[in-house]
């Protein structure tokens, strides 16, 4: 399996708008197995995603799904910068089915 985590600022004011725009390109993704958008308590424009998919291919092509580019191409210029980026390795939890 192949996470990532990150952390992203978005533009003071454009928080909710930009995880309106995380939110509505999720559905329909090849081997994601978890998404989510999390508002930080401690900052009023940061966000955390967290992702969870059944690999790192599966991750790499959904970048080229229409949904994924158009939510990148309108939430880009809310986004002020990327904090944190961590790929990990989920090996299970709630929420989430280990393939296998």
């Amino acid at each position: 399996m192949y996470g990532l985590i990150g952390k992203m600022k978005a533009v003071p004011g454009q928080r909710d708008a930009l995880v309106s725009i995380l939110l509505e390109g999720v559905s329909g993704m090849p081997g994601c197995l978890s998404y989510i958008v999390a508002q930080d308590p401690a900052d009023p424009d940061a966000i955390w995603v967290t992702e969870a998919w059944d690999s790192q291919a599966s991750h790499k092509a959904s970048l080229s799904l229409p949904s994924v580019k158009d939510a990148i191409a309108r939430g880009r210029p809310l986004i002020a910068a990327f904090d944190q980026h961590v790929e990990t390795v989920p090996v299970g939890g709630h929420g989430i089915l280990v393939p296998g």
